[in-house]
């Protein structure tokens, strides 16, 4: 058994899960009640479940995963909504008044009162795993629980389960619209503390899914569910290798092995494709080469940067569906031909493999069009320092005048921390360049210098 626990923090990390939970459920055959569909259970018994599920004496299958908020808003619209029969009421654990966008709040302040009850209830969920695989952490950069609280825990986590590897989902500031004004102090203070504590961190921008969903998929005004649905396509491909067979399967440790050159370059970027609506999938042929093209658009990707600046170190391609391995290589191949698609020279092959033989669910009233085939790509590209960079640059400008300080001192933290974590980002960005430029016997010349 390889399970996997899911851990949501904050809003946008459990918005994003009610989207993946959906999707899993519908991927399983299982009904928002937690008990089978009907043909799930005269069919072939498919033993994917138990790595998202566990199943109870009655034959309910329960979720495992925790919901963390620290308001129960949120949270309390999963208690009420379609799933509220499918999830554990315990697994569910809300404080009483919120982080309010603030950092400090969530880590030293109001989170330091709620984060042994969620330590409990994490090591209730993974006693009841025979193999437990690792963590999945979702929690946006932004906000108060989400940077802070889920600062905190990744600390903890890290204590409590040191060889487990630690995955996360980061909803990173978009760089056009925020949704508040502190976004850049409490990105970089999370980075900085979470930098030694993740093991790998896939970081998706509100603004670049909004530009996905206009252009591929024609909605007009896009909302968060819009959004989260495409990113639980991203988080079903990394995880459907553990949960149906296929020709090539990856495991959660080997997207650390094969992505993470040095620790701290943990960042990989995300793109997914086919997104189309249905009413263009009839004129699409889908083809293995075509997916995986599409991949290295910018336009497909979920940060803004553009991987053209910079170069790729690793890359690893998950495909599901109605996928042979010969048509990987090829396309692969195809890829590695182009000139806009640059590797660092110290990493050659540069491409991992992963071929799952479920294609993609289709979620009932979604935006995305049935297809045979999909492909997931997380890249670790030197691109990525561009949206560390743009973020410094707010922090600096907020920073210099010490706005809004006063409020993250006053739960306690000290000034200096920000210095630090603008130091730690600072070296993130160096170690970035030092990547890129390390080549011997370089024929741009100008990259040597640094």
């Amino acid at each position: 058994m390889r399970e996997v626990v899911s851990i949501n923090v904050g809003q946008a990390g459990c918005q994003i899960a009610n989207s993946c939970w959906e999707l899993y459920c519908l991927e399983h055959g299982i009904q928002p009640d937690g008990y089978l569909t009907a043909a799930q259970k005269e069919g072939p018994r498919d033993h994917g479940f138990s790595t998202f599920f566990t199943e109870t004496g009655a034959g309910k299958y329960v979720p495992r995963t925790i919901y963390v908020d620290l308001e129960p808003n949120v949270v309390d619209e999963v208690r009420t909504g379609a799933y509220r029969s499918l999830f554990h009421p315990e697994q569910m654990i809300t404080g009483k008044e919120d982080a309010s966008n603030n950092y400090a709040r969530g880590h030293y302040t109001v989170g330091k009162e709620l984060v042994d009850t969620v330590l409990d209830r994490v090591r209730r969920v993974a006693d009841n795993c025979d193999g437990l695989q690792g963590f999945l952490v979702f929690h946006s950069f932004g906000g108060g629980t989400g940077s802070g609280f889920g600062a905190l825990l990744m600390e903890r986590l890290s204590v409590d389960y040191g060889k487990k590897c630690k995955l996360e989902f980061s909803v990173y500031p978009a760089p056009q619209n925020a949704s508040s004004v502190v976004e850049p102090y409490n990105s970089i203070l999370t980075t900085h503390t979470t930098l030694e504590h993740s093991d790998c961190s896939f970081m998706v921008d509100n603004e670049a899914i909004y530009d996905i969903c206009r252009k591929s998929l024609g909605i007009q005004r896009p909302n968060f569910e819009n959004l989260n649905r495409l990113i639980a396509q991203v988080v079903s491909s990394i995880t459907a290798s553990l949960r149906f067979d296929g020709s090539l399967n990856v495991d959660l440790n080997e997207f650390q092995t094969n992505l993470v050159p040095y620790p701290r370059i943990h960042f990989p970027l995300v793109a997914y494709s086919p997104v189309i609506s249905a009413s263009k999938a009839q004129h699409e042929a889908n083809s293995v080469n075509e997916i995986t093209a599409a991949c290295f658009e910018p336009a497909n990707q979920m940060v803004k940067c553009d991987p053209r600046n910079g170069k790729y170190m690793a890359t690893c391609l998950l495909y599901r569906g109605d996928v042979v391995t010969k048509d990987v290589h090829a396309a692969v191949a195809n890829v590695k031909t182009k000139r806009t698609i640059q590797f660092v020279d110290w990493c050659p092959t540069g491409f991992k493999i992963g071929i799952c033989n479920e294609p993609p669910q289709l979620v009932p009233n979604g935006d995305l069009a049935k297809v045979e085939r999909a492909v997931c790509m997380l890249s670790n590209t030197t691109a990525i320092s561009e949206a560390w960079s743009a973020l410094s640059h707010k922090f600096d400008l907020m920073y210099s005048k010490r706005a809004f300080v006063h409020w993250y001192v006053g739960e306690g933290m000290e000034e200096g921390e920000f210095s630090e974590a603008r130091e730690d980002l600072a070296a993130l960005e160096r170690d970035y360049e030092e990547v890129a430029s390390d080549s011997v016997g370089n024929d741009e010349g100008e990259e040597a210098e640094y």
